[in-house]
C-alpha cells in the first residue's frame, strides 16, 4: 500500500486507485494490488507479485484497489497466479461486457455470462 503518512487527525492515509483509474487518498488500505504497466490485479499475497517486488522495480508501479469492482472498472485484469478462476473466465471472453475495459483479449466479442 502506497501510505501517505497521516492526515490532520493522525489516522494513516492510503492511496488507492478508483474506478476511473485515477488515484484518491482512503483512512482504509486495498484489498487488492495490481501493477499499473500490465494492468493486472491480484491478491495482496500473491507469490508472482511478491517474487517480483523481492527483485526491485515492481515497486513503483504498484497499485491498490478497495475491492475487485473498483480494479475491473479501472481497466484491469486478474492475475493468472493468485486468481486463476477468474483468469480462465477472462482469458474465455466470459467476463460481462462492462466488465471487460481496456485489458480483454475478446473486447470485440459480445459474451455475457
Amino acid at each position: 500500500m502506497v501510505r501517505t503518512g497521516t492526515d490532520d487527525g493522525g489516522v494513516r492515509a492510503y492511496t488507492l486507485v478508483g474506478p476511473d483509474g485515477r488515484p484518491y487518498r482512503s483512512d482504509v488500505p486495498g484489498e487488492l494490488g495490481g501493477h499499473r504497466g500490465s494492468r493486472i490485479y491480484g491478491r495482496l499475497d500473491c507469490p508472482s507479485a511478491l517474487r517480483a517486488r523481492a527483485r526491485g522495480g515492481y515497486t513503483r508501479s504498484r497499485v491498490f484497489f478497495a475491492d475487485e469492482a473498483t480494479a475491473i472498472a479501472a481497466g484491469y485484469r486478474p492475475c493468472g497466479v493468485c486468481l486463476p478462476e477468474r483468469y480462465a473466465r477472462w482469458k474465455a471472453g466470459l467476463w460481462p461486457r462492462s466488465q471487460r475495459g481496456a485489458a480483454s483479449p475478446s473486447a470485440g466479442r459480445s459474451v455475457d455470462p
